[in-house]
């Protein structure tokens, strides 16, 4: 049985969590590719401090790729590559997660 169709705004404010069920922040705006009418990433504030210690500098959120995303649900969840960010491991996977400061 297929659910009805939600907004993409609908997103704004949910949770995101890993597969392994570590905090990685709250969805603050949607990154969006208008030429392919797809979702590219998901940008994120109100970080898991711990988790991105030292990574991000001063910046306000992230943006995370959105093939991470595993499901969708109340919240969000992504691949556990979010946790190999935080070890500093910048492997190709986890350097494309992108610094996002205030300004736009």
């Amino acid at each position: 049985m297929n659910a009805a169709p939600e907004e993409i705004t609908s997103l704004v404010g949910r949770e995101v969590y890993s597969s392994n069920g570590v905090f990685v922040g709250e969805i603050e705006d949607i990154q969006l590719d208008l030429d392919a009418r797809a979702v590219t990433g998901l940008a994120l504030a109100e970080l898991n401090h711990e988790l991105f210690a030292g990574q991000v500098g001063g910046s306000t959120g992230v943006i995370v790729p959105y093939r991470w995303v595993r499901a969708v649900g109340d919240i969000v969840l992504v691949n556990d590559v979010i946790e190999r960010y935080d070890a500093g491991e910048q492997d190709e996977e986890s350097a494309e997660i992108e610094a996002r400061s205030e300004a736009r």
